[in-house]
């Protein structure tokens, strides 16, 4: 049987019993890297965590399924195998291979799976189609944008103010630099249209064009 767990909940700002949906198995997923060039420190500090986090759980007696994502395109991994003349999956191979090594290196527990986002471009193509018909998400330009004026909880976890996003300093930058037009600037990108001819080809989905990776604060 699992031992008692307080965890501190982002959600209500409480230090909270931590209650798995199925009693004594715990799924856990996480971010991992961007694979456009090699991970740094600041990288490595959240796996460490994340490490940390999951060995207390085992050691606390549940049992643990960690998955950990890659991001493996966006304009970043395209535009250096553009750069490169090679393809993407060539470009951003090395980067992988890399990453698994300072895993080892820093002595990470490794997760149980890591899907890669270009093996599941099918998946997000399904879930934006319904995210279109259901009206919260919309295109412009070729692209493709989550409308967060459609989702009233936007913000609540990471305790962001919607309505004040527009006058911050980091948002005027973005308006500035932001290549896709949309109806708001707090709108992130869910499919971006193609911007140049590139190595990385057309997705299994026949859709050109690849999926946003635009920060969606919840």
């Amino acid at each position: 049987m699992a031992a008692h767990a307080d965890l501190f909940n982002t959600l209500s700002g409480e230090r909270e019993e931590f209650r798995p949906l199925e009693p004594g198995r715990v799924k856990l997923y996480t971010c991992g890297p961007t694979v456009y060039d090699y991970a740094h420190i600041g990288n490595y500090r959240a796996y460490v965590f994340e490490d940390l986090l999951k060995r207390a759980l085992a050691f606390s007696g549940y049992r643990v399924t960690h998955v950990m994502n890659i991001t493996d395109v966006d304009d970043k991994t395209i535009k250096g195998a553009n750069a490169a003349g090679t393809t993407l999956s060539d470009y951003t191979g090395r980067f992988v291979g890399a990453f698994f090594e300072d895993l080892k290196t820093l002595r990470i527990s490794p997760a149980d799976h890591y899907p890669r986002a270009t093996e599941h471009i099918p998946d997000m193509v399904r879930i934006i189609r319904v995210l279109l018909d259901k009206g919260v998400a919309y295109r412009k330009d070729g692209s493709i944008y989550f409308r967060i004026s459609a989702f009233p909880a936007y913000g609540r976890l990471s305790k962001i103010d919607a309505a004040e996003l527009r006058t911050t300093k980091r948002i005027a930058g973005r308006i500035e630099s932001d290549e896709y037009g949309k109806e708001r600037v707090q709108d992130f990108a869910l499919w971006k249209a193609p911007k140049e001819a590139s190595r990385s080809g057309r997705p299994r989905s026949g859709r050109a064009g690849r999926a946003g990776t635009s920060n969606a604060r919840r």
